[in-house]
């Protein structure tokens, strides 16, 4: 059975758009780094990071950083 559009409630139709849309733009933007494997050495600081963070250490505040750089926060 196939169902047309004039057939579907305006809540139904918000939603087969919203749908559309979200598989469109998944599909055109994708993960570029889909396929790709980290580094070790990334993946040992993501884990101490990780780590850091459920001890309670803090990281350098992003305004902090922004400011080494010369960017406006």
């Amino acid at each position: 059975m196939s169902t047309k559009i004039t057939e579907l409630t305006v809540d139904e139709f918000k939603q087969l758009i919203a749908t559309t849309m979200e598989w469109k733009l998944s599909e055109m933007l994708g993960d570029p780094d889909e396929g790709l494997e980290l580094r070790e050495e990334i993946k040992d600081r993501l884990l101490r990071s990780l780590e850091s963070e459920r001890r309670g250490v803090k990281g350098i505040p992003a305004q902090e950083v922004a400011a080494q750089l010369g960017l406006e926060w």
